[in-house]
């Protein structure tokens, strides 16, 4: 797994830090099976489910790393690696 952003680095410290066995889960399904559907791991819908990096054009997926809370990892998947693109403490408004 890799940040695409510095903002997605600084909120994934920010969940490790409130929610770590959380994140910890989080880590562990994002770097074996992050394009497998589930409850918390689905693939974003509409103009949200698609991002544009380098040229190229990838799926966008968000995880919930508990599933009462409002935390979200969006992400996309470029060959073996996965993008943590976006790291929310709490829902992001595009989503609601």
């Amino acid at each position: 797994m890799r940040f695409a952003t510095a903002e997605a680095r600084r909120g994934w410290q920010d969940l490790v830090a409130t929610v770590r066995n959380a994140m910890t889960d989080t880590w562990d399904f994002l770097t074996r099976t992050p394009l497998t559907t589930t409850p918390t791991n689905y693939r974003l819908r509409g103009e949200l489910g698609v991002i544009v990096r380098g040229g190229a054009t990838y799926e966008r997926w968000q995880h919930k790393p508990t599933l009462r809370g409002g935390a979200r990892v969006w992400l996309f998947v470029e060959g073996r690696t996965v993008w943590l693109e976006q790291v929310h403490a709490s829902h992001p408004n595009e989503t609601k």
